[in-house]
């Protein structure tokens, strides 16, 4: 018999990549749940989201709301546009500027609309100790970062 040996530690960065892989993969399954329930995609929803909890407003203000990048939002605000959720104008005080506020159409959908994350999820995070969940959201937030495309997010989240 070969003699017993003590389990090699699993490494951590082998333990993260396979978490993330199965956080993508249950945004990715929620994603196509609500397209065939809404008819909207996840990133509609959330600039949905975000127009409407800042009111009118303009492209770049949705974009970081909405932690996208503006030629994203432009799109998404395009097809939103076209099936009459949004509308775009622009600015009086300066044609430059172009706002988008929600349409009747638009407050619907997002009334109608799922929850982003899995059913029951939020129950499940609200009822964990404060401090679980601080140290969660910390540790997410963390994880966005050193995922960033710059070089910056590497040297800031190593602080």
């Amino acid at each position: 018999m070969a003699p017993e040996r003590a389990a090699d530690p699993i490494d951590p960065s082998v333990t993260l990549l396979r978490s993330l892989r199965r956080v993508a993969q249950a945004i990715d399954v929620r994603s196509r749940e609500i397209a065939r329930l809404t008819g909207l995609t996840l990133p509609q929803l959330i600039v949905l989201q975000a127009v409407r909890s800042l009111g009118e407003v303009t492209t770049v203000q949705v974009s970081r709301e909405a932690a996208m990048s503006a030629p994203t939002v432009v799109a998404v605000l395009d097809k939103l546009e076209a099936k009459g959720l949004v509308e775009r104008y622009r600015s009086t005080r300066d044609r430059r500027i172009v706002h988008a506020r929600l349409t009747g159409a638009g407050e619907e959908a997002l009334s109608t609309a799922p929850d982003l994350l899995q059913p029951g999820f939020m129950a499940a995070f609200r009822a964990l100790p404060e401090e679980d969940r601080q140290s969660l959201a910390d540790a997410i937030s963390r994880i966005a970062v050193l995922m960033a495309p710059t070089g910056e997010a590497v040297s800031s989240a190593t602080r």
